[in-house]
């Protein structure tokens, strides 16, 4: 008794025998469209920026901006580049074509019997159905030999029909449809972002430089802002000036900017404010203080040292002519009578 062995038909993947015009990677993971040169040119221009800007501005916004700035960058560009990927190599919506039997029975459908020859015509290509109360007529491809679910349409770029069809972007080397709109949106989004993203940062390097430059001729033109925008030595002035606080040479003005001694504060911060004298001094009167004489018993001990009578009754008589002479002249300066001068 023979046994028959039975060799395994290798069968060909549905990607391989695909109708449409596209191209499959990967085992058929990856799908796209024939004519992708301008995605190649999309994902060359986003990479050559994004790589001209880490290798040239990130270390410099790094140092004197913020170190998130590169981060943020970074992680923009893996972003960007992660939904455009999806949206190149998704699925967009493909509508699967008939086969031959589902065209033949669609066909047969469709065929009104008994017409005559001369009258007949081709029954018609569109079916209706409702969707939320609205009439939505649906046509019928005569490629893919389908009527084909609203909102589809036939790409002719790709050769295929394609659901909830946006339209054929050469910019992702794919169509856009039902399946990787999100992803498309995300990609428009997120690119816009990273662009102002990368511009705002590039311009405050650019400014940074220019500034920096601005002020390095004045430095070495021993300028000031306001003198070089004036035109104060210069012809726009009219005079044609000669910068009389010039050196005479590059290396010298920027000796006497950068390397010459700090100048000391013309303002004393941190003086004391003398307040002012009172009305009565302003106009040179003499301020005294008149002292009341002083009674037997209030001459006591001073610091522990007894005084005696004699003693005080001396001393009070010597201040009682001096505090008579200076009540006589506050009053006269009272009336206006004394001057500052002859006091």
């Amino acid at each position: 008794m023979t046994v028959k062995q039975y060799t395994p038909i290798m069968s060909n993947r549905n990607w391989e025998v695909f109708p449409g015009r596209n191209k499959f990677y990967c085992d058929g993971r990856i799908i796209m469209a024939r004519n992708n040169g301008v995605f190649y040119f999309t994902v060359v221009l986003i990479v050559v920026t994004s790589g001209l800007f880490f290798a040239f501005d990130s270390r410099y916004l790094y140092m004197h901006v913020s170190p998130a700035v590169p981060f943020i960058a970074a992680w923009l560009f893996i972003f960007v580049m992660s939904t455009l990927l999806r949206t190149a190599f998704s699925d967009p919506g493909i509508v699967p074509r008939a086969s031959t039997e589902e065209a033949a029975y669609i066909e047969k459908t469709l065929e009104t019997p008994n017409q005559d020859s001369q009258t007949y015509r081709p029954p018609p290509r569109v079916k209706e159905i409702s969707i939320n109360g609205q009439t939505v007529k649906l046509k019928f491809c005569f490629t893919c030999k389908i009527f084909r679910p609203p909102r589809a349409s036939h790409c002719s770029m790709c050769d295929n029909c394609v659901e909830r069809f946006d339209h054929h972007c050469p910019w992702v080397g794919n169509c856009v449809g039902k399946r990787n709109y999100k992803f498309f949106f995300m990609f428009l989004v997120s690119l816009s972002i990273y662009c102002c993203y990368l511009f705002a940062f590039v311009v405050t390097h650019l400014a940074l430089f220019g500034l920096t430059g601005f002020h390095s001729y004045l430095v070495g033109s021993n300028q000031t802002t306001n003198e070089d925008i004036k035109g104060s030595f210069s012809s726009r002035s009219g005079q044609g000036n000669v910068n009389p606080y010039s050196r005479g040479s590059v290396l010298k003005n920027c000796a006497e900017v950068l390397c010459g001694p700090l100048q000391p504060s013309l303002i004393n911060r941190r003086g004391v404010i003398i307040p002012e004298p009172p009305e009565s001094d302003k106009y040179g009167a003499v301020r005294t203080s008149t002292t009341a004489p002083m009674s037997p018993t209030q001459l006591g001990s001073t610091n522990g040292v007894r005084h005696d009578a004699s003693r005080a009754e001396g001393e009070q008589n010597k201040l009682l002519p001096k505090a008579q002479e200076q009540d006589s002249l506050q009053a006269d300066s009272e009336k206006g009578l004394v001057k500052l001068s002859s006091v």
